[in-house]
């Protein structure tokens, strides 16, 4: 089943149980780990490479390489960050849902992080896959969009694998399964 005119009603049907998780605490410290680090005090900046993970409450971030953008201050010994610049197979996990993409951008002061590039977005039995995601983690909104980086695909393995939604041509479209009733 393709959606063009209804994509208002696939985003419903995957965004509604985001309402009901609770808030990111985004006033929560960032632990970060990686194979290296480089710290560049003048560009106010440290670029984390190797198995980066980047842990703030219940989020994790993984990916190959991930650059922090510094305020300059540092605050009971720690240096502040405004921004985290993720890019090489990212994975954004949040209790009930899982993001993945090429490259990720967690901007700390709005609370919203943008993935874009081969996106796919899972929560419960649902998958969407679009060109860019924007997670406002404040509101637990998601919206995907077709646009960005094309060709994000994915398949499913039957109608206990839930939705399954696919992206081209800088389109969201997709199928998802109706539970079976007795």
């Amino acid at each position: 089943m393709r959606f063009s005119a209804q994509i208002p009603l696939l985003l419903l049907a995957v965004a509604t149980p985001l309402a009901a998780q609770q808030r990111h605490n985004s006033d929560a410290p960032v632990n970060v780990s990686a194979d290296s680090a480089e710290l560049q005090d003048k560009q106010h900046r440290s670029v984390l490479s190797g198995h980066v993970v980047i842990q703030q409450a219940e989020m994790t971030l993984n990916a190959a390489r991930v650059t922090l953008a510094l305020t300059g201050e540092v605050v009971g010994g720690n240096p502040q960050i405004s921004r985290v610049d993720a890019a090489g197979g990212v994975l954004v996990r949040r209790p009930g849902q899982t993001a993945r993409s090429q490259y990720a951008i967690y901007d700390l002061n709005r609370r919203v992080i943008t993935m874009i590039g081969a996106v796919t977005l899972t929560q419960g039995g649902n998958t969407v896959n679009g060109g860019r995601l924007t997670i406002n983690l404040d509101t637990g909104r998601a919206v995907m969009d077709g646009s960005s980086v094309a060709g994000g695909t994915a398949s499913g393995s039957g109608g206990d694998t839930g939705g399954v939604v696919t992206q081209g041509g800088g389109r969201v479209t997709g199928t998802f399964s109706v539970p079976k009733r007795n």
